[in-house]
């Protein structure tokens, strides 16, 4: 189908897109990468008046490390990030998700901020960033402010940017010396993640120190898997003494029901997936 018409802005500054959207309110949708605004608007399933391009503000892309943390700019498209050799190093378990993302064209088209405002409980970078305690900058007219990982994801396709703001950068804690892995389960390559799982965890004298696990399609948002992540303090990090604190992964999930499984389907496999991501993880693990 042909999206219904609409009028283009192309703003190059932060501060331009900003006016454009306090002006035309929630007539407006930013485009970043476009992999999921474009889909939406050729099926008609939203009809803007106006559609602004962020994709030419220059400061909104990039990557910085201060030595505790890695910035992204929102606007930073995926395989920037992935030739990123700190992100790679220093904030793997994210590398490794967007490593998963679609395939190599949409990986060169979209952004890590335009997935996260999306907010498709089934995307691949979601999980991760909960699960390592990013925080997202978020900008408005007043300025900035930051959004805790954990406070961002609102709903189904909701999160705390406002109409009138933008987010514009994300920062990621590093994790140096823990091991990560991203499990993710589909029928068909390139497929949205009918489960994933985003595990990063520490050992410390032969058990199990600290975990933190984000769930993909678990619920209308993504989850942490902290009935799991308790449990692991001080297990086995071997495949027996892990089970029982894997077991629990679907406690207090939500997930969805539909053509690629039910409920408890999703439930069961979060299990076996969140398994097979620590021992994967541990494994893994430097020093």
């Amino acid at each position: 189908m042909i999206p219904a018409k609409f009028d283009y802005a192309a703003p190059t500054t932060v501060q331009e897109a900003l006016g454009l959207l306090a002006e035309h309110g929630d007539e407006a949708k930013v485009l970043a990468g476009g992999q999921s605004l474009l889909p939406v608007l050729r099926m008609r399933l939203n009809a803007p008046e106006m559609v602004i391009d962020i994709g030419r503000i220059d400061s909104l892309r990039g990557i910085s490390d201060d030595g505790s943390s890695i910035t992204i700019g929102a606007m930073t498209p995926y395989h920037e990030i992935l030739a990123d050799e700190r992100v790679r190093t220093r904030c793997s378990l994210l590398h490794q998700a967007i490593s998963e993302v679609a395939d190599p064209q949409i990986r060169h088209r979209g952004t890590l901020g335009g997935a996260l405002v999306h907010a498709d409980p089934a995307g691949d970078c979601g999980a991760p960033v909960l699960a390592m305690g990013a925080e997202l900058v978020i900008t408005g007219s007043s300025g900035d402010r930051v959004v805790a990982s954990g406070d961002f994801f609102e709903g189904l396709f909701a999160t705390a940017v406002g109409e009138d703001e933008l987010l514009t950068a994300i920062r990621v804690p590093t994790y140096d010396g823990w091991g990560s892995h991203y499990e993710k389960f589909v029928r068909v390559a390139h497929q949205w993640p009918i489960v994933a799982v985003a595990a990063q965890v520490r050992t410390e004298g032969g058990s199990i120190a600290e975990a933190r696990i984000g769930l993909t399609n678990m619920g209308s948002t993504p989850v942490r898997a902290a009935a799991v992540e308790a449990a692991l303090v001080g297990a086995s990090p071997t495949a027996e003494g892990v089970r029982a604190a894997c077991d629990l992964a679907g406690e207090g999930t939500d997930p969805p029901s539909d053509l690629n499984g039910d409920a408890d389907y999703r439930r069961h496999l979060a299990t076996v997936l969140t398994r097979r991501a620590v021992l994967a993880a541990v494994g893994g693990q430097e020093g």
